[in-house]
């Protein structure tokens, strides 16, 4: 048996695994912020969700933030579910196929993309960050 023989996508389980370790690997300032936020892993976005975001395709949205960021955060409403950050597993295998990015580089770039919307940061505020970061 060669080692090609063994290798396999890495499941549900393995892209949560990978997930909490991007997570435990940032800042903990940053960790500190996200009390009580969850991550998940699902293999795509539900319809319902893909409709809400006016995709086009299964394969369009990688990450997703349901939940009331920071920014817009006051007291707790009874019956509100927690801040959630979800990754799409099938989304993020494809992009990753056709990009040269380390897997889980990837991960923690959407996990974070993600992490940003609960802080209250718009996609357009988090492309500038990039830029800045990029040229500094």
């Amino acid at each position: 048996m060669t080692r090609l023989d063994t290798l396999r996508a890495p499941t549900l389980a393995d892209f949560e695994a990978l997930a909490h370790e991007a997570f435990a690997a940032l800042p903990h300032a940053f960790r500190a912020r996200c009390g009580g936020l969850t991550i998940h892993v699902e293999e795509f976005p539900d319809d319902a969700t893909l409709v809400e975001m006016g995709c086009e395709t299964d394969f369009e949205l990688l990450g997703l933030f349901r939940g009331v960021g920071l920014a817009q955060s006051g007291e707790a409403v009874t019956g509100q579910m927690p801040n959630t950050v979800w990754l799409f597993r099938r989304p993020i295998l494809d992009y990753w196929a056709e990009f040269d990015e380390t897997l889980g580089d990837l991960i923690s770039h959407v996990l974070i993309h993600e992490i940003g919307h609960h802080f209250g940061l718009s996609d357009d505020d988090m492309a500038r960050i990039e830029a800045e970061a990029e040229v500094g």
